[in-house]
């Protein structure tokens, strides 16, 4: 479905990402985790030319995105980011029906949409005529989400889309997100700082460090068999968190 073939990008001397090529199956979701400045945005942002690439190349459902004009390829990949980029004068409804209005659908069609979209994300409809100030971060984040799928997209990309929020909204959006994933089969490239995250949600994950793919694979085998101590640090991470919580939850420390 996503073809990533020897993705470059350099910002005068310094090398932001170096030959990265992965595979993104269909209904497959591929989490990218690092550091910061590891690369993980900018080779997102590049499948859906936010970013151009210095070099390589990148296939979305057999078709090279350099050949799609990039306001057309953008319309056919849900996106969805931390800072959310709702409209602060335009309505809730009015927020997601943006791109259905930028493909020329009617208003009839629109509205019927917009009915499918709040039932899918889980959304009040009653916030429909509502602005984006008037909503907590986890319904504007929904929103995010229902705008990102409004036209149907097969593909989504996602860049820490639950980071900012407090962690029982976040627990509640991972898992309808996860289920909503896998119910329309959608085939997705997620960006997250939090190792948890992507074990929670990634069928495969993949490592950057420095502009490069130090390893892709399942959970299970990135556990079994880390390239690296660095990986195999980053991976035990949830774990240690795991156990200082229970050691102080009993008293230990």
């Amino acid at each position: 479905m996503i073809q990533v073939e020897g993705l470059t990008r350099r910002y005068g001397q310094t090398l932001a990402v170096a030959s990265v090529s992965f595979h993104v199956g269909s209904g497959e979701l591929i989490a990218l985790v690092g550091d910061s400045g590891s690369g993980k945005t900018t080779t997102l942002k590049m499948i859906n030319r936010l970013v151009e690439p210095s070099a390589g190349r990148v296939l979305v459902e057999g078709r090279d995105a350099a050949a799609v004009e990039p306001h057309a390829l953008r319309r056919s990949i849900g996106y969805v980011f931390q800072g959310i980029g709702l409209f602060p004068h335009l309505t809730v409804a009015e927020n997601v029906a943006v791109p259905l209005r930028l493909l020329g659908w009617a208003r009839d069609r629109i509205r019927s949409r917009l009915d499918e979209l709040f039932l899918l994300v889980e959304l009040d409809a009653a916030l429909a005529s509502r602005f984006p100030a008037a909503l907590s971060g986890g319904e504007q984040q929904r929103v995010g989400v229902a705008r990102a799928l409004a036209a149907a997209p097969r593909v989504m990309l996602l860049d820490e889309p639950f980071g900012a929020l407090d962690p029982l909204t976040r627990d509640r959006l991972q898992r309808s997100f996860d289920e909503l994933r896998r119910r329309l089969a959608l085939t997705a490239v997620f960006v997250t700082h939090d190792v948890a995250e992507a074990l929670i949600l990634g069928d495969r994950i993949g490592v950057m460090r420095a502009g490069r793919l130090v390893q892709l694979g399942t959970p299970a085998e990135l556990a079994r068999s880390p390239a690296d101590d660095a990986v195999a640090r980053l991976m035990d991470t949830p774990r240690r968190h795991a156990q200082r919580v229970a050691d102080r939850l009993e008293g230990r420390s």
